[in-house]
């Protein structure tokens, strides 16, 4: 089984052997694949959605894994027991969906190893909650696929580091070792808030006046960064 670009870089971030849930499995493709390349022996994959629940059902008893993984029905983290899996994956899914998931059972997240974590949307949101709640970015990493570039943070309990105003824009471990896709991914983030402004200035309500203000400093913010590259 070979993974697109997006799960094979979330793939390659889980620690060997570890007991991983996937939270919103769709598929179940990463703990399919983690377990038939013997990366992994035990995985909890589950959905809230009905139809990738079935799916994902179907997927794993093709692959005749059904006993390495277990697959469920159910919101968030309130599928798993405590202490049954030391590393949880969610992928695919806003930054704010993230933190509700991971807000209604923190004190099961505080004992876990290791979360990684692919928002599509809102990941300066995610790093904020993330060091606010005790948990330290480890990793990050930036992989294309498609015309996309897609964000993964790995976060552990523990002592959380203090993270100025570009690092929860741009991502500490992103930031420091100076990725290779920072640059495209800069232009793209820079891009895309030029066209919020640009949106905002045309606004006629007071409350965009405040907004305004808010994405200028981040397009500058931004700016700035990418000349340091």
């Amino acid at each position: 089984m070979k993974l697109r670009e997006r799960l094979a870089a979330i793939a390659s971030m889980v620690p060997e052997q570890a007991r991983i849930a996937d939270i919103g499995t769709d598929h179940a493709y990463l703990p399919i694949y983690l377990v038939s390349s013997n990366r992994i022996s035990y995985a909890v994959a589950s959905d809230v959605h009905s139809g990738p629940y079935q799916t994902a059902l179907e997927a794993v008893c093709l692959a005749g894994l059904s006993q390495q993984i277990s697959v469920r029905f159910g919101d968030g983290l309130a599928v798993l027991s405590p202490g049954e899996v030391d590393v949880v994956v969610i992928a695919g899914m806003g930054g704010g969906s993230m933190i509700s998931i991971l807000e209604a059972d923190i004190t099961l997240v505080r004992q876990l190893n290791h979360l990684i974590l692919q928002p599509m949307v809102d990941a300066p949101l995610l790093r904020r909650w993330l060091q606010e709640h005790g948990l330290a970015i480890v990793n990050e990493e930036l992989v294309a696929e498609e015309d996309r570039l897609y964000e993964i943070i790995a976060a552990q309990p523990g002592i959380a580091q203090l993270l100025g105003a570009t690092e929860y824009e741009i991502g500490p471990v992103l930031w420091q070792k100076r990725h290779s896709l920072l640059k495209p991914y800069l232009r793209q983030r820079i891009k895309h808030d030029r066209r919020i402004l640009a949106q905002l200035s045309q606004s006629r309500q007071m409350a965009a006046a405040d907004k305004i203000t808010e994405y200028e400093n981040k397009v500058r913010m931004l700016e700035e960064a990418y000349q340091c590259l």
